[in-house]
């Protein structure tokens, strides 16, 4: 373990159930000067469509706005969904941000846009082994969540439709990086030889990353342009080791980076003991089991209100990897457990997502964090 490994904040806005998403706005804007204080070194914003409980529609304004809040962490998206847009409005409203707060801004790269997940491909061979559940240092990987149940969702073919212009069709993935790679670095040309120069965007200062939630084609894409990669605990602790496996095989030297560099994303809620942090975190489950339902994101429910909903076994099975996998506890505990995450998958940073439905709780669980991190690291 690595004790200087630098921790990031992933936000996706979240609406607690009885506010707004104005109350959101101030409640994210209020994190990320806080964040800036405790020393996180990133603060990202998650883009999230049609969905009650998230606020966290565009990241490019949700980065402007906070970048006018701040004045030292990096801000990022985590991730712009490329299926519905172009590289050039991308490089171009990062370009507007980067050109008032240069050196500062990270565009997270991701492939989805509105369609339907669908189901994985067998896993790839790993360098990581994993025994009945656990890697090597005990890290839990649970099985593999499927998408089945939501092939067919019709609220998840209305938000392609929306997303979408009539008639509009992804560019391909891997096409798409290098016109938006070409934009950034003043090189496009079209197939008949004719350049083209973003204003604001290119020469801009930002740092590409690419997030990929398996081995396919975002970590081998990542790997193969030599960008940094994210991969997500949080949302498919399945195929964390895989993405991150996927990443470095296919990883080659470029004028980013000699080697690979890696985040891994964490689920967490941190109070001064296990108890109040579980009492904290009660409303998780139901806020999953709405994701996942393809009900969109709740509001995000209070501990009494998600005691009060009934269970069944199916609710049960269907967040349980989600659930399972969430650090939650005292500040040593939960750091204990992001020590176990970057063993197992050797991050070069850790991405924390905390989501409470009270703003204090939220904010109290990053200070602990920090305090303890810090700690630790000295």
């Amino acid at each position: 373990m690595s004790f200087g490994t630098p921790l990031g904040v992933l936000d996706l806005v979240p609406i607690p159930s009885g506010a707004t998403a104005p109350d959101a706005l101030r409640n994210s804007l209020d994190l990320a000067r806080r964040a800036e204080r405790l020393g996180y070194t990133r603060y990202w914003f998650a883009e999230h469509h049609l969905n009650p409980g998230v606020a966290g529609s565009s990241p490019a304004v949700l980065l402007a706005l906070t970048a006018a809040a701040t004045s030292t962490i990096r801000l990022g998206s985590g991730a712009v969904q490329l299926g519905h847009r172009t590289a050039l409005s991308t490089v171009e409203e990062f370009g507007l941000v980067d050109a008032l707060h240069p050196g500062r801004l990270d565009l997270g790269l991701g492939r989805s846009g509105g369609r339907p997940p669908a189901e994985p491909a067998a896993p790839p061979p790993t360098a990581t082994p994993v025994v009945d559940g656990r890697a090597r240092n005990g890290l839990l990987i649970p099985p593999r969540f499927s998408f089945a149940s939501l092939l067919g969702s019709p609220r998840l073919a209305l938000q392609r439709r929306l997303l979408h212009l009539p008639g509009a069709e992804p560019q391909e993935y891997a096409e798409q990086l290098d016109d938006l790679l070409a934009l950034l670095a003043g090189t496009y040309r079209s197939a008949e030889g004719v350049e083209a120069h973003a204003v604001p965007g290119e020469g801009a200062d930002l740092q590409v990353w690419i997030l990929g939630s398996s081995g396919g084609p975002s970590a081998r894409e990542a790997g193969a342009r030599g960008l940094r990669f994210a991969a997500n605990y949080h949302v498919s602790p399945a195929t964390v080791l895989e993405a991150v496996d996927g990443y470095r095989a296919a990883f080659r030297p470029s004028d980013v980076l000699d080697k690979p560099y890696v985040s891994v994303s964490a689920d967490v809620v941190v109070a001064e003991d296990d108890a109040t942090a579980r009492h904290l975190a009660a409303g998780y489950g139901l806020w999953v089991r709405s994701i996942r339902t393809a009900e969109g994101a709740i509001a995000y429910p209070a501990p009494e209100e998600a005691r009060a909903q009934p269970w069944s076994d199916q609710d049960r099975a269907l967040v349980r990897d989600r659930v399972d996998t969430r650090f939650v506890g005292s500040p040593a505990r939960v750091a204990d457990r992001l020590e176990q995450l970057q063993d197992a998958t050797g991050a070069d940073e850790l991405l924390i997502t905390t989501i409470t439905h009270d703003h204090a709780a939220r904010v109290r669980s990053y200070e602990l964090l920090a305090r303890e991190w810090r700690r630790r690291s000295g």
